[in-house]
C-alpha cells in the first residue's frame, strides 16, 4: 500500500523499478560517452602539442640535403636580404628518407662552439637555481613566520615585481649592472636571477599552510628559529622546493633576452641564443642542437613530475 492507503499493484512497482534501472543505465552510458569524448579531445591536444617536439627529433636525423629540400623555402631570403613569400607548401616530414647522424657528429665532435654554448647554459642556470632556492627559502620563512605592515609592503612589492615581464626590468637591470661594473660577466645574469621573486612567492604561500601547532610543539621542545627552519619547514616544503626548482630551471634554461642585452660577448652566450638566431645554412644543425637542448629539461621534468604536482596541490600539514 502507498502512503494514502491505496494498494500498489505489483505491475506498477515493476514498471517504476524498470524505469529507474533504465534511467540509471542511460546515465551510466552517457557518463562513459562524456569520458570518451573528453579523452579523445585531450589526446588530440596532446598530439598537437607534441608534434613540434616529434618533428624536431625526427628531422634531426635527416641529411642536410633532405632538410634543405623540405624547409629551404622557409629560410630563403631575397637579394636585399629580406624574407621572401612562400609560394609553395612546406613539406613537413616526420620520417626521414634515410637516417643520418651527420648533424649530431658535427655538433658533438666537429664544432665545439655548440657544446661550449651548452655548457654556458649550464654555468648560467645552475647557480641561479641553487641560490635562488636558498635565498627564497630564507625569505619565505621570514614572511611566513612574522606579520606586520612592513612585511605586507615588502611581500606586495615581491608580487608586483613577479608580475612584471623580463622586458620591463631589462633596462633597470642593465643600468644596475653597469653601475656595479659587472656587464659582460655572468654576474649580470646571476644576480637578477638569484633574487627573483617567483620562488619567494611560491614558498611563502606553501609555508603559511604549515599548521601553527607543529611550530608551537617544536618551540615547546626548545627548538629555536633556525631549528624550526631546518628541521620542520624544509622537510615539509620538499615538494614545493622541487616544484620551484623545476619551474626556475625551465624558465632560465630558455632565456634569450637577458644574455642578448647583458652579455655582448657572443662566446658567453647560452645555447638558447643560438637557437633564436638560426641561419639558412644551419637548419639541420638547429634540429640536432634543439634535440640536445631539450634533453635536460625533459629529464628534470620527468624526474620531478611527482614533486611538481605535490608541491602545487599539497595543502600543508604532516602526512602520515
Amino acid at each position: 500500500m502507498n502512503r494514502k492507503g491505496t494498494p500498489v499493484r505489483t505491475a506498477d512497482r515493476k514498471i517504476s523499478g524498470g524505469a529507474r534501472r533504465g534511467a540509471q543505465k542511460r546515465k551510466k552510458i552517457w557518463g562513459h560517452i562524456k569520458i570518451t569524448i573528453a579523452t579523445l579531445v585531450a589526446a588530440g591536444f596532446a598530439i598537437l602539442f607534441l608534434m613540434p617536439i616529434i618533428l624536431t627529433i625526427t628531422n634531426s636525423f635527416m641529411s642536410a640535403t633532405e632538410i634543405s629540400a623540405n624547409y629551404g623555402s622557409v629560410f630563403a631570403t631575397s637579394e636585399s636580404g629580406g624574407k621572401v613569400y612562400i609560394s609553395e607548401k612546406v613539406n613537413l616530414k616526420f620520417i626521414p628518407d634515410m637516417v643520418s647522424f651527420s648533424q649530431y657528429i658535427t655538433v658533438l665532435f666537429k664544432s665545439p662552439d655548440y657544446l661550449l654554448k651548452f655548457w654556458n647554459s649550464v654555468v648560467l642556470v645552475g647557480p641561479i637555481v641553487v641560490f635562488q632556492l636558498l635565498v627564497a627559502s630564507l625569505a619565505s620563512f621570514g614572511f611566513a613566520r612574522y606579520s606586520g605592515k612592513l612585511r605586507q609592503i615588502v611581500f606586495f612589492s615581491y608580487i608586483i615585481l613577479m608580475l612584471m615581464p623580463y622586458q620591463v626590468t631589462l633596462v633597470p637591470n642593465y643600468l644596475v649592472a653597469d653601475w656595479l661594473n659587472i656587464l659582460d660577466t655572468y654576474w649580470a645574469i646571476w644576480l637578477p636571477g638569484i633574487f627573483s621573486p617567483f620562488a619567494v612567492y611560491l614558498l611563502t604561500k606553501f609555508m603559511k599552510r604549515i599548521p601553527n601547532s607543529v611550530v608551537e610543539a617544536a618551540q615547546i621542545d626548545g627548538a629555536g628559529e633556525w631549528q624550526i627552519y631546518r628541521r620542520i619547514c624544509m622537510p615539509l616544503c620538499k615538494g614545493a622546493l622541487c616544484s620551484a626548482a623545476i619551474l626556475v630551471f625551465i624558465d632560465y634554461w630558455n632565456m634569450v633576452e637577458q644574455p642578448l642585452i647583458l652579455l655582448t660577448d657572443q662566446e658567453t652566450h647560452p645555447l638558447s641564443v643560438f637557437l633564436s638566431k638560426i641561419n639558412k645554412g644551419e637548419i639541420g644543425l638547429a634540429f640536432a642542437v634543439a634535440t640536445i637542448y631539450m634533453v635536460p629539461s625533459l629529464l628534470v621534468f620527468l624526474y620531478g613530475e611527482e614533486y611538481l604536482v605535490e608541491g602545487i596541490t599539497y595543502q600543508g600539514g604532516i602526512k602520515g
